[in-house]
């Protein structure tokens, strides 16, 4: 009796949208099933140095990379976030979005602006020389170290903590703080016994983010000769010729960030911070003055110089030196590359997530919930890692129809899908798809299920009232998830360097060569279209929160 009845609330629930959603949700988990599993198959003589000279070399450096820049981005990001938040202070509405700028700007462009702007040859050695008239030692520039990679990482990632922290001491916080005000509290113990454990749960969440920017770079780490293991799967790929081994290496990272996300997990499980009141309302901030509001400004001044104003004027003027090398019919070709595989890219990704965050809405049970955490699941998964597992499964699909390319005159062994832009496009749908996605499940939770119901109500079928009623009130969110999903794929340079078919460049991967071979003035034009793509989602997005603020 109970299989039949699952059997009859099966078959009243599955449409095509349904079947459409767990399509995707499959293909998401496809990747990953295949770098895991290589965790059991036979290792090689490779491998076997690898695990016994170099492996925790790799793990060693890695895990400081990420301890290292986690500390300092919580540290600037949460006292950014506290200052904007609570105090009003000289040019705080400029510095709420200036703080955020930062995001529009890649690491790996930074690393190498930083780069050579500190070396001996650069603008700042050559000031201190020629106008200063001091010699300076050269160990106090040497940024090409962990702690140069960490100063840069801290620099362009203390936004993701800032933007989730201050969103949420703006929103859920101002009865507690007010409260702690009106006993008499200073501003020190309210945000060490206040601040700190209330928001706890997004400060770990925007740490959480960084941790994984960090764990999905090539571009800082290999300028910067630090041996992590994402370099150490392009080192076993490229240099060794040897996939086995860098599937191996990828697994034991997947591994590694599923376990800090179950620990993570398991540490919070019994603490929840839940608001004494339902009616929320924005914390109203204090005014600082004299001492305290000079030290807040030029606070917010220097981490806006160092982290975007001093970086894009720097670009600026290689570009201005290098334009006319750089801005010719391969530049155009470049250009033409990233708008192609950005837009299919989106387009089939958004088509996905709509599709997915719909049944979502529609059927909220245990099944639709795994199905959001594997549709996003790829976001968190390093872009290193995530190459490995979708060219396992490319390889796979053409080994099986290798009689289908025989048949059409291919020949035998011929690899068609593997040497595709469809593998590029797979991967950017995996690895972006939780962009989208979050945007689109915004736009649903805003307008809520009445309309749909009232449609459904009316004899319209679950197509014609999504196309009718609900994509009109959610074009904005979509068009949202297009613009951040837009500047996630520009800007992304693991995976596209590792799955981009041969003599196929993009902004990003050229940039990245004009570094690798010592041509950084060069990399300043595809630099600065990367980062004003950047810049105009960060725009959109600050417009976007200013707009549906009370």
């Amino acid at each position: 009796m109970k299989v039949n009845t699952l059997w009859r609330t099966i078959k009243r629930n599955s449409n095509a949208w349904v079947f459409l959603s767990v399509a995707g949700a499959l293909a998401a988990l496809l990747p990953s099933l295949y770098i895991l599993i290589g965790l059991f198959r036979k290792p090689n003589e490779n491998w076997q140095h690898i695990q016994d000279y170099l492996l925790l070399d790799y793990a060693l450096e890695s895990l400081w990379l990420v301890l290292g820049t986690v500390f300092f981005t919580v540290l600037i990001g949460v006292t950014l976030a506290w200052l904007v938040a609570a105090y009003d202070f000289p040019l705080r509405r400029f510095f709420a979005w200036a703080f955020v700028l930062p995001l529009a700007i890649p690491p790996y462009i930074a690393a190498y602006t930083y780069g050579d702007m500190l070396s001996y040859t650069g603008s700042v050695q050559i000031f201190f020389r020629n106008v200063v008239g001091w010699t300076p030692d050269q160990k106090y520039f040497d940024i090409m170290s962990m702690k140069g990679a960490v100063f840069i990482f801290t620099l362009f990632l203390f936004p993701y903590v800032y933007l989730i922290t201050k969103t949420f001491l703006e929103k859920q916080s101002a009865a507690f703080i007010e409260n702690a005000r009106l006993l008499g509290k200073n501003p020190v113990h309210i945000f060490f016994r206040i601040v700190l454990p209330l928001s706890q749960g997004a400060i770990v969440g925007g740490a959480s983010l960084v941790a994984f920017e960090v764990l999905n770079d090539y571009g800082v780490t290999k300028h910067f000769g630090i041996q992590s293991f994402t370099t150490a799967i392009f080192k076993t790929w490229f240099g060794m010729s040897d996939v086995d081994s860098a599937l191996r290496l990828a697994a034991l990272l997947m591994c590694f960030i599923v376990g800090v996300f179950l620990i993570e997990r398991l540490l919070r499980r019994r603490r929840r911070y839940n608001s004494s009141t339902s009616k929320m309302r924005p914390l109203a901030r204090r005014r600082l003055r004299g001492v305290p509001a000079v030290a807040a400004f030029l606070f917010g001044a220097v981490i806006v110089s160092f982290s975007f104003i001093i970086p894009v004027v720097q670009l600026i003027v290689w570009a201005t030196w290098t334009y006319r090398d750089v801005l010719n019919a391969k530049f155009a070709g470049l250009l033409w590359n990233t708008l192609f595989i950005s837009v299919v890219s989106i387009v089939l990704l958004m088509l996905v997530a709509v599709i997915v965050a719909n049944v979502c809405r529609l059927h909220r049970t245990g099944y639709t919930l795994a199905l959001s955490k594997l549709i996003s699941m790829g976001y968190s998964i390093p872009g290193a890692v995530l190459s490995i597992g979708v060219l396992a499964v490319f390889i796979s699909l053409d080994n099986k129809l290798s009689g289908l390319y025989a048949g059409l005159g291919w020949g035998d062994g011929k690899l068609v899908l593997s040497m595709s832009l469809a593998m590029l496009v797979f991967a950017y749908i995996i690895r972006f798809l939780a962009v989208g996605f979050n945007s689109v499940e915004a736009g649903f939770e805003k307008i809520g299920n009445r309309y749909s119901e009232a449609s459904r109500l009316l004899g319209m079928g679950m197509t014609r009232t999504f196309f009718k009623v609900d994509l009109p009130m959610i074009k904005g969110a979509v068009f949202t998830g297009c613009i951040l999903t837009f500047m996630e794929i520009v800007k992304e340079l693991p995976l596209t360097l590792l799955l981009r078919p041969f003599n196929f460049d993009t902004l990003a991967t050229k940039a990245y060569q004009y570094a690798s071979d010592e041509q950084i003035h060069q990399a300043s034009a595809p630099s600065l279209l990367i980062v004003a793509v950047g810049m105009l989602s960060v725009f959109f997005y600050h417009w976007l929160g200013e707009k549906r603020s009370p």
